[in-house]
């Protein structure tokens, strides 16, 4: 019965976890959204803040309810012990996605939650098994630890994938730009039309480059939204476009000459890549061969001769030993 009681307690403890990330942070990759807005071809609402946090006059979950409520003091114990260190959990939850100004409250109070509440699993699953105080205190060390950085690696997957999308969509949002600015419009012009134009197919990129737009209509200069863009994007290919276009406006060249070499070597790398990626699958494809297909062929073929083998040898050879 205390077993069951602690797998109730721990499935129970997973699923108030689970509903408070989703209830917090929305999937921002779910597919069926993306083909009903390229199928509609309507854009994003601007109502709907990047961080997928809805606004103060928005309705508000349970979830939501209890956590602003617990938030201030679950905060506390893990708050960043500078302003560099608050400033790179920031810029991390952007490549994330998440910009909203609560974003780093809510996640740094998640680290809390979690941590307590596997540390509490933990002294659940010891006392079940009878534990001494010394593996007690072991259980209970692993879980706080396991629970305080599980929201470190959600973010760190969160902003792998946001990556690669951005990275996927940089040489059809740079061929198009290309195009803008080949047929007369201004870089900050073609940016903006661009976000546009892209916000159904690649909306983390058509964000990135709408705030871009944003920020040099509110007098920030072009070189510095550019570097703020490809420092919330957070991909090594964005940086290095930004460097290209800030040359290309240093000494004078062709921006859109520059821009389309670097859109064929963009697209050149995502090529190498996807090949790269296919090589890969046929070393991965030996762990399942060896472990799962391989023996199963053994048993086919080897076994009935085996046991044939073995039932004439123990019938009237020198393994009888009746004989």
């Amino acid at each position: 019965m205390m077993i069951i009681a602690v797998l109730l307690i721990a499935i129970s403890v997973g699923l108030v976890i689970h509903t408070i990330i989703h209830a917090l942070w929305p999937n921002q990759s779910d597919d069926r959204e993306q083909v009903l807005r390229r199928m509609s071809d309507t854009k994003q609402s601007s109502e709907r803040n990047a961080s997928g946090i809805k606004g103060p006059n928005g309705p508000q979950s349970t979830a939501r309810q209890m956590l602003d409520k617990v938030a201030p003091y679950a905060v506390k114990p893990v708050m960043p012990k500078s302003d560099a260190e608050m400033s790179t959990l920031r810029e991390k939850l952007a490549q994330a996605g998440y910009r909203h100004e609560l974003a780093s409250k809510y996640f740094l109070a998640s680290k809390t939650i979690a941590g307590v509440s596997l540390l509490l699993l933990g002294l659940m699953i010891a006392l079940a098994r009878g534990c001494d105080t010394r593996q007690i205190f072991t259980y209970a060390l692993i879980g706080c630890g396991i629970g305080f950085m599980l929201p470190n690696f959600w973010l760190s997957m969160a902003r792998g994938k946001r990556a690669e999308k951005i990275r996927n969509g940089l040489p059809d949002s740079l061929d198009l730009l290309v195009v803008a600015v080949e047929s007369g419009l201004a870089l900050d012009a073609g940016l903006q039309r661009v976000g546009d134009e892209m916000a159904n197919v690649h909306r983390d990129l058509s964000e990135e480059m709408q705030i871009s737009t944003l920020e040099t209509q509110m007098g920030v200069p072009r070189a510095e939204a550019l570097d703020n863009m490809a420092r919330r994007c957070g991909v090594e290919e964005m940086r290095s476009l930004v460097a290209v276009i800030s040359q290309a406006e240093k000494f004078g060249t062709s921006i859109a000459k520059a821009l389309r070499t670097q859109a064929d070597v963009l697209r050149s790398k995502r090529r190498l890549a996807a090949e790269e990626r296919a090589q890969k699958t046929t070393v991965k494809l030996m762990i399942p061969l060896v472990l799962f297909i391989f023996p199963s062929i053994f048993v086919v073929l080897v076994g009935p001769a085996a046991l044939k083998l073995i039932e004439n040898l123990g019938a009237g050879g020198a393994m009888n030993p009746n004989k």
